[in-house]
């Protein structure tokens, strides 16, 4: 199958080649507006189905809006039309296209001239009428609030907001893009043309609720924190945040508590997640000897080889798990067990720990005691 995407270089025509090829398409013709006329018409002459995604958002002049919505579309059928090629089209509109300005015509005028000619020929068209798409790849400081403001704070950059109560809808580009994909694999049971309003999910925010969010996942990094990821659209602008960070800035230090015995490593620090620490033990080093009444812990070593040992409040037994970077497990560390870790190895025993508990000096909830 041989799928032309016009627009092919944008922001979702960009992702949907991505995916296309991740799912191993036969084929994907690109076309945008470094292609040639001629380049088009061998495209549309062996195409089976068109993502027309090209279009134009912020133009010099308004005319432009014309040409690069209403007449490249045209421009787009009469080639099909040349060659007899009944390809279905998919159409990337905008919710605009109710509205009563240069682009939102310029794109329903493209709309009527995709709806004509599905109804004459009997070609199925599916045109989509999209509101603010976010995620990955797109441009800042264009036409999507979202790809802006990740920008300009992932580069400590200034933002503007005019009225923090405006309400936004925006979906996200995976979510695009899958329904996209999905309607190409049954658009051919389409008899006419049809308009799809809404791709869900859809979300819903104030626009000083995203510019707080998007901060947080900023000073998250001096915190150790990490967004709350069980939310979907959390999850979803976290990913388009990161996408964001200037490429000099990926790492970021963390503090180490070193002394003769090692050192200690807050890694991720979250108050309702727990804590992720690394510990590091030099060569016969025994570190802990502590017990916990509501804390509780995982430890996994990733390196070196040592031994976990335990002993239960009030009574004598001790209790050995021999542990390796050789053999990845985890051990769980029990509360009302004091317990203890020693490095038996000629190397550093590195241990990934987790706390179920920030680390609260006031209350440690960390009573010392020989195992």
């Amino acid at each position: 199958m041989k799928i032309l995407i016009t627009g092919a270089k944008g922001f979702i025509g960009k992702n949907l080649v991505a995916e296309l090829r991740n799912r191993k398409a036969d084929e994907v013709l690109e076309f945008d507006r470094d292609n040639s006329l001629a380049e088009l018409e061998q495209f549309t002459k062996d195409c089976d189905i068109v993502f027309h995604l090209a279009g134009v958002n912020r133009p010099l002049n308004e005319k432009e809006f014309e040409e690069g919505n209403r007449d490249f579309t045209n421009t787009l059928l009469s080639c099909l039309k040349k060659y007899g090629n009944r390809a279905p089209v998919i159409f990337s509109s905008s919710v605009q296209a109710k509205l009563d300005n240069p682009y939102g015509r310029s794109k329903l005028a493209a709309e009527n001239t995709l709806i004509k000619y599905s109804e004459e020929t009997g070609i199925p068209v599916t045109i989509y009428r999209l509101p603010n798409v976010f995620g990955k790849w797109c441009r800042p400081s264009y036409n999507s609030v979202v790809a802006t403001f990740c920008h300009n704070i992932a580069h400590d950059l200034p933002i503007q907001i005019n009225d923090p109560g405006t309400v936004l809808n925006p979906i996200y580009i995976d979510d695009v893009v899958n329904e996209f994909i999905s309607k190409s694999e049954n658009i051919v049971n389409n008899t006419g043309p049809e308009v799809i309003e809404e791709i869900k999910p859809v979300y819903t925010l104030t626009l000083g609720s995203l510019a707080s969010l998007i901060r947080s996942f900023r000073e998250n990094r001096s915190g150790l924190g990490v967004p709350d990821l069980a939310d979907p659209f959390t999850r979803k602008l976290y990913a388009t945040y990161l996408s964001y960070l200037p490429e000099k800035e990926f790492s970021y230090p963390l503090k180490m508590n070193i002394d003769q015995r090692g050192s200690f490593t807050e890694f991720i620090r979250t108050n309702d997640r727990g804590q992720v620490s690394v510990n590091n033990s030099k060569p016969g080093i025994v570190k802990g000897n502590h017990w916990h009444h509501t804390r509780n812990e995982k430890f996994l070593v990733v390196s070196g080889s040592g031994v976990i040992r335990f002993r239960k409040i009030g009574t004598s037994g001790v209790i050995e798990y021999h542990v390796s970077g050789e053999k990845l497990e985890v051990v769980d560390i029990p509360t009302g067990y004091t317990h203890n870790i020693e490095n038996l190895g000629t190397t550093d025993l590195v241990t990934v720990m987790w706390a179920s508990e920030v680390f609260d000096p006031v209350k440690p909830d960390t009573f010392f005691e020989n195992v």
